[in-house]
């Protein structure tokens, strides 16, 4: 934490950050919920002077280590937004997620952070695990909808290297219908779809800042940073990031990426893809794509109606 809080002050001045000028904060990455708040307390006050007047901040949270006490210090910090590791109401489904929860530790936590005050709360579900189906899927979301949530983020399964599932790659099945029926299923108890994997009445305005390519501090180890055309990547080991907080590899990216970029992200969210970035080929290319009902337009802005089908969306655009 005090490399945290290190690297924060080297970071704020480098992108010369000035007062009142954050939007939004976040706290995730593995479980912010195992960090005893007065250890946040010394972030807080760094970061107090910068931090604009309707500033939205998230921290993600277990359900099992996120006690009263803990969502109580947060809570008095200024933390108005949190967002629990939910994955399944299930409790066959959680043991073989390898998850320290159960489906009551779930329930508990999320009506403690709304009786501490949290103004926005979120849970996350997982969907193509082994053995999922669309009444085991039903279920995790009518349990979520019966909670005081205004945002649920739905993911995919995915098997990363090195992880327990890596050596167990039979843990995913292979299914995209689930994928459409989620989002389905989420949508019909009136959460709108603003981005390929999330959901809600209230939209995340951090999610968003990614998606607009905003730019955003990276803190701690392995946490990228971004501004204007340039990525700031620290060491993912935790021991060379005490060591050494403020050593970071800069990526410069070219036009072409960051164009590339910008249509990939703009399909994939309700940001839409600005017709001016678009050369003529690629405006062409749209046009077939809007006859064909695949993308939406409203003031000089694309839609994609299906994230679903973003990137190949995208590939077709820019191909």
């Amino acid at each position: 934490m005090q490399a945290l809080l290190l690297q924060i002050e080297f970071e704020l001045d480098r992108f010369g950050t000035r007062e009142g000028e954050i939007e939004t904060i976040f706290i995730g990455g593995g479980t912010p919920s195992t960090v005893h708040p007065k250890l946040y307390a010394p972030i807080f006050e760094l970061l107090k002077p910068y931090r604009g007047e309707d500033i939205e901040i998230t921290t993600e949270a277990n359900p099992n280590s996120a006690t009263r006490e803990w969502l109580e210090g947060m809570r008095g910090l200024g933390v108005n937004r949190i967002s629990f590791g939910v994955q399944s109401f299930d409790p066959q489904k959680l043991k073989a997620l390898n998850r320290a929860h159960s489906p009551s530790d779930s329930i508990l936590a999320i009506n403690t952070a709304k009786e501490v005050g949290y103004d926005h709360i979120s849970l996350d579900l997982i969907y193509n695990y082994a053995g999922d189906t669309k009444e085991l899927l039903t279920h995790d979301i009518e349990q979520a909808f019966t909670l005081s949530i205004d945002h649920i983020s739905a993911y995919e399964l995915t098997i990363e290297d090195g992880t327990k599932f890596a050596s167990t790659p039979k843990a995913r099945q292979e299914d995209d219908e689930i994928a459409f029926f989620v989002a389905n299923e989420i949508e019909k108890h009136g959460f709108s779809q603003y981005e390929i994997s999330n959901f809600g009445r209230y939209q995340s305005r951090h999610n968003i800042g990614y998606w607009r390519l905003t730019d955003y501090i990276g803190a701690g180890a392995g946490a990228v940073g971004f501004q204007q055309n340039s990525r700031y990547y620290p060491t993912t080991d935790i021991d060379s990031f005490i060591a050494s907080p403020t050593h970071t590899t800069v990526e410069k990216l070219t036009p072409e990426e960051l164009h590339t970029e910008r249509v990939f992200l703009g399909l994939r969210s309700l940001v839409g893809v600005d017709e001016s970035i678009l050369d003529s080929t690629m405006r062409a290319r749209a046009r077939v794509l809007l006859e064909e009902n695949k993308l939406e337009y409203t003031d000089g802005i694309y839609y994609n109606p299906n994230y679903f089908l973003s990137d190949e969306l995208a590939l077709f655009l820019l191909k």
